[in-house]
């Protein structure tokens, strides 16, 4: 039989090591694609910050890069609100089959809201901090190039 896959664990792991892809390989086994893929974007967006660290804060391709990791870690958080919001039944269907639709796995307990409260938080936070980084960095820009240009 296979091992029953907690919902609260499965929310903690999509929020604390979720741009790594390590809900997906909890959930899906290592043959999950998008598992393999989610430290991608999660790189480029770690080059942008080391780019910014390095060169400064007026290097442009760290204005693109950045966000790329505010995404993967916003997307992974909606990922833990959403195992954390599923309902006991749906959750042990789809990834506990062989038993009772009732399990304790699929239960929501004070861990599993606290995870949900928590991804919302940090998920509102770097997404809204990452696109805030990038498009002033950005409209800065457009206005200094409007101000050399006329001069």
């Amino acid at each position: 039989m296979d091992a029953m896959k907690n919902k609260t664990f499965a929310t903690w792991l999509a929020l604390l090591g979720g741009p790594l892809g390590l809900h997906r390989f909890y959930l899906y086994g290592f043959a999950d694609t998008l598992a393999w893929l989610l430290p991608i974007p999660t790189a480029m967006g770690i080059y942008g910050i080391e780019r910014v660290l390095q060169l400064g804060q007026d290097d442009q391709l760290s204005w693109v890069l950045i966000p790329f990791l505010g995404f993967a870690i916003a997307a992974c958080a909606l990922n833990a609100i959403v195992y954390g919001l599923t309902a006991i039944e749906k959750w042990n269907g789809k990834f506990n089959p062989k038993a009772d639709a009732l399990a304790a796995s699929g239960q929501t307990h004070w861990g599993t809201i606290f995870g949900i409260v928590v991804a919302l938080l940090l998920g509102t936070a770097v997404l809204m901090s990452s696109l805030a980084f990038s498009f002033q960095r950005y409209f800065e820009y457009q206005i200094e190039a409007a101000r050399l240009i006329s001069q």
